[in-house]
């Protein structure tokens, strides 16, 4: 038996020094982190303050900042709910550190990738839809006699409040008489209805009609209105006997008649024939919901009111007209008693009860932070696919304002990215009132003026990928200027030497007006000319070859605009966020060129689901008055940041096309020609060459009953995606695995005497993506590197000039040492002929741009206007342009 032991024997217990890492000394203190690229780090954080994150892209800032300190505290939060919740929430990876202490709970607010949802709008990304829609239940104005509907008939996306035409999308995808029937003057039998085949089939279809009784032979416009109808949208298929009067022998058969709207709308659902679809598409007419408006909800819904308006109206007005419309309620003070018991006539006008008053205040408060954001002019209606990165970030921030935690981590993903510099001012005031409220703000940002404004700096690099993964500097930001080996550091404290893009600081140019009520400029060149200090070769500012001129624009907040683009330049558009610039360069610019390029793509180029998925998008239809200038274009690209795949097979490899090259190599070995392979045994997507037990994809997906599922490699292949015997086949030593797994750095020079590989990997490593692996799958790639790959891939081709290239906010997600990689490719691309448009909010890029127009002077529908255009220095001195102080500081004036 053990022996009893008085408590003064006892060791005493060990005090670990606060030092290294107890959670009562201020620090978050990570130990051997792995997580990516990541070597065995460990760095200390502290709490209680606004912790900037920096690196160039690929560096290793977001391994860090997400993939172990946010992922480590979730999976700690995971631990404390019940083994049978976890089953029901979605987990995150267990992330590859040895040890984190002093981590309090944590919130991530990052940087969302692929395409959002159409039926996603502000309303439901702040949740302020469900107020709304239970101040219309609880307190709407209802019609005499109607009952109450509960919140979620308020809804477009419930089966209570969808509209049945539209399903709660606000669009209709139908045909109409003018869209089936083309010329009015001809008469059925020499093809009034354009929209049914020809041949045979038209044929079958006009037999039909005469033996149902119908005259073919009158022009269509004297044909009766019922007529007219039934032929054109009848759901109904009779079947008769016909007999052919024009074929030589009279056989007799059984017809089945088709409407015009039925055979279009079969052929998009059930023929496999591309070409059929791709013809009855030009009869469809997309719009509004005739039946709700375009509002996506019942009639009932619409029939109730809150202050004289429906729910539909107060989602489309801007919020700062919202919060005027619902502040007098907010103000009541002699309130009377909500009941669902009330009787229909007394419970038909409840606007003046105590539930609509604690409603309206609750959402007049939420709206307010909105408002703080600068994002008034926005409404609950307004579709979260039209909306900009930093639209979408603000708004998520202000959801969390209003949740009033304490002692929490907020990881931000680059906060800044999408926003004008006047629109980062009152994000620096939300991240303060975070820290004040007793919370710790980390963020990963490339925006220097953001970081200037941290208490604490983590610099991690030096350089991306392999080369990266070290923290360099973790420290109040002023010592950052003591770290040679960081690539921020000139751009954090640039000393005349570093840190513009393009040197944009010496220039000293004057050519442009300043000040412009509609027009982008004057097209005689009288303001393009060769001014000191631009941004071609040498510094000599190019001259616009020419002008896309374009007339009378109306979309959105752009209202009769004009605007004119130099072409053969590279031009900046910018403006406070919300002020037209994507409007006018990604939509109303696209469309127009894109029309005249290549007319027949509009219908062509979409399917059933496409169209399915543009209810998202703002269905008002666009203007436009004279256009000139097109003559001068013979090709569009868009160069966006919307992934290169939506799944793990698509990689840079495949996307560039350099991995074609790399298969016909393999396949043209001593050892594939033996043994019968293909180029195709070599690719990881078909059956032959690639691992089945896998199926191509290298790991095998884990589920975990109470744990996080994860991903582990194939026991089969052990990751290499490919069966045994495609991998005895080497190219240089090397079998197809390998190569896939190299960088691009690497690969460039192993697939050296390959041309066609050979120029790909050099105009990536040209954009500064060198630190990728051929074989990376797309899911992994952020948006700055899939708008990067894209850009390379158009840089490798033959360039002939006349092509358009338009990119919007190109910088989004860049380091600025990565902004001025990207700068010498746009470039490049004017320097061999080409016109460049970019929508931009970096102050580096546009002054380092040729031509510069300005739109605002604020957002929503007090923008809309050019109000300043030019070469950048002509714009900075412009006192109307928002813009301009922020661009004349980076000119140095």
């Amino acid at each position: 038996m053990q022996s009893k032991q008085h408590a003064s024997d006892l060791p005493g217990p060990t005090v670990p020094d606060l030092a290294p890492g107890s959670p009562t000394d201020g620090f978050v203190r990570v130990r051997g982190a792995r997580e990516n690229n990541l070597r065995n780090v460990d760095v200390d954080v502290p709490r209680d303050a606004i912790v900037a994150f920096t690196g160039v892209s690929g560096s290793g800032k977001s391994s860090l900042a997400f993939g172990t300190i946010y992922a480590e505290a979730q999976r700690r939060y995971f631990e404390s709910v019940a083994p049978y919740a976890r089953r029901l929430i979605q987990q995150g990876h267990n992330p590859k550190v040895e040890m984190i202490t002093g981590l309090p709970p944590a919130v991530a607010l990052q940087q969302r990738r692929g395409t959002p949802s159409s039926r996603s709008t502000v309303g439901t990304l702040t949740t302020l839809s469900n107020s709304l829609r239970m101040l219309f239940s609880r307190a709407g104005s209802y019609p005499d006699g109607a009952a109450p509907l509960d919140s979620d008939a308020f809804s477009p996306n419930t089966a209570a409040g969808a509209c049945p035409e539209c399903h709660g999308l606000g669009i209709a995808h139908t045909v109409t008489e003018s869209s089936l029937v083309s010329d009015t003057s001809l008469t059925i039998r020499d093809g009034a209805i354009a929209a049914w085949p020809g041949a045979w089939q038209g044929k079958n279809l006009r037999d039909i009609l005469t033996h149902l009784g119908y005259d073919v032979d009158t022009p269509w416009r004297k044909l009766s209105r019922q007529d007219r109808d039934w032929i054109l949208f009848t759901e109904e298929q009779p079947v008769v006997e016909v007999t052919p009067q024009r074929d030589r022998v009279a056989k007799p058969y059984k017809g089945r008649f088709w409407s015009a709207k039925s055979y279009v709308l079969h052929t998009l659902a059930d023929s496999k024939s591309t070409t059929m679809r791709d013809r009855v598409l030009r009869f469809m007419e997309t719009g509004p919901c005739p039946r709700c408006g375009g509002s996506g909800l019942t009639p009932a819904a619409l029939a109730v009111t809150f202050a004289g308006r429906t729910i539909a109206e107060l989602n489309a007005v801007p919020m700062t007209e919202l919060a005027d419309i619902i502040r007098p309620t907010t103000e009541l003070t002699q309130v009377g008693t909500a009941s669902r018991k009330q009787s229909p006539r007394k419970q038909s006008s409840a606007e003046g009860n105590e539930v609509a008053v604690a409603i309206t205040r609750d959402l007049l408060q939420r709206v307010t932070v909105l408002l703080d954001l600068g994002l008034g002019y926005l409404a609950l209606g307004r579709s979260t696919p039209t909306l900009s990165p930093g639209e979408m970030q603000r708004l998520r921030i202000a959801t969390q304002l209003r949740s009033g935690l304490f002692g929490v981590i907020y990881v931000l993903d680059e906060p800044s990215a999408g926003l004008h510099p006047a629109d980062a001012e009152p994000l620096l005031a939300v991240l303060d009132q975070l820290k004040s409220s007793g919370n710790s703000v980390f963020v990963v940002e490339h925006n220097m003026d953001i970081v200037r404004r941290a208490d604490w700096l983590v610099d991690v690099g030096p350089r991306a990928g392999e080369g990266g993964g070290e923290v360099l500097y973790s420290g109040p930001v002023a010592g950052l200027a003591e770290v040679d080996a960081s690539v921020t550091r000139p751009f954090l404290f640039p000393d005349g030497s570093a840190g513009s893009a393009g040197g944009a600081s010496t220039r000293d140019d004057g050519g442009g007006s300043a000040d412009a009520s509609s027009a982008g400029g004057s097209p005689d060149g009288s303001a393009g000319g060769s001014a000191d200090g631009g941004a071609a070769a040498g510094g000599a500012r190019r001259e616009a070859a020419g002008w896309l001129e374009l007339r009378e624009i109306s979309r959105h907040n752009l209202r009769d605009l004009d605007a004119n683009f130099p072409l053969g330049v590279l031009t900046a558009v910018t403006g406070v966020s919300g002020s037209g610039k994507s409007t006018l360069v990604s939509q109303v610019l696209a469309d127009v060129v894109g029309a005249r390029l290549h007319p027949e793509a509009d219908a062509a180029a979409k399917a059933p689901e496409d169209l399915e998925s543009e209810a998202g998008e703002s269905t008002e239809p666009l203007s436009v008055g004279p256009v000139s200038g097109l003559d001068r274009l013979d090709r569009l690209v868009k160069v966006d940041q919307k992934p290169i795949g939506r799944t793990p097979r698509s990689n840079l490899a495949t996307y560039t096309g350099l991995f074609d090259a790399v298969r016909k190599e393999f396949a043209a070995t001593d050892q594939a020609r033996a043994r019968g392979f293909g180029a195709g045994r070599f690719s990881f997507n078909v059956a032959g060459g690639r691992c089945e037990t896998c199926q191509g994809e290298g790991f095998v997906a884990v589920e975990l009953l109470f744990l996080p599922g994860s991903y582990g490699p194939c026991p089969e292949c052990h990751g290499s995606r490919y069966n045994p015997e495609t991998l005895e086949v080497t190219y240089r030593g090397k079998n197809v695995a390998e190569v896939l797994g190299m960088t691009v750095n690497a690969a460039a020079e192993f697939l050296a005497r390959v041309p066609v590989a050979a120029r790909s990997l050099q105009t990536l490593r040209e954009v500064g993506l060198g630190y990728l692996r051929l074989g990376q799958p797309a899911t992994e790639l952020s948006g700055g590197e899939a708008q990067r790959i894209k850009l390379a891939t158009e840089l490798q081709r033959a360039q002939r000039g006349h092509s358009l290239y338009l990119l919007d906010e190109p910088t989004t997600g860049l380091h600025p040492a990565d902004v001025q990689l990207l700068m010498a490719q746009l470039h490049r691309l004017v320097d061999a002929g080409n016109t460049v448009i970019v929508v931009e909010h970096d102050m580096d890029v546009v002054a380092a741009a040729d031509w510069v127009i300005d739109l605002g002077p604020a957002g929503g529908d007090a923008g809309g206007q050019i109000v300043a255009t030019g070469t950048p220095a002509a714009v900075a001195r412009s006192g109307t342009s928002r813009t301009a102080p922020y661009l004349a500081t980076m000119l140095g004036g």
